[in-house]
């Protein structure tokens, strides 16, 4: 995940507080720690639509002729790429560890 920071300039926020609450085992911290790690997750959606309406501005001034480098297109469709791979990514995690919860006998 570093790398994908360091090349695209993704906030990759969720995950550094991932790395922080991994070490929490005290319970009174877990629901400071669920709501932390939901506003991570709604903060890098928002960062990931804020990436694909950029993506799509650059599409419409590079249609109309308005944008003096089309490397600006390149770089905005790569981020809100590569912010849409990471996205669907955690998702499918998401997911996953819900099935897997939900597949627990009691």
């Amino acid at each position: 995940m570093d790398r994908i920071q360091k090349v695209y300039g993704i906030d990759t926020e969720a995950v550094k507080n991932l790395k922080q609450f991994a070490g929490q085992e005290k319970v009174g911290e877990n629901h400071d720690m669920f709501q932390s790690l939901l506003d991570n997750a709604i903060n890098n959606i928002n960062t990931t639509n804020a990436y694909l309406s950029n993506a799509e501005n650059e599409k419409i001034k590079f249609a109309l002729g308005e944008t003096e480098s089309p490397h600006d297109l390149t770089i905005a469709l790569q981020k809100a790429s590569t912010a849409l791979q990471y996205t669907v990514a955690v998702r499918d995690k998401f997911l996953e560890a819900y099935k897997e919860i939900m597949n627990m006998q009691i």
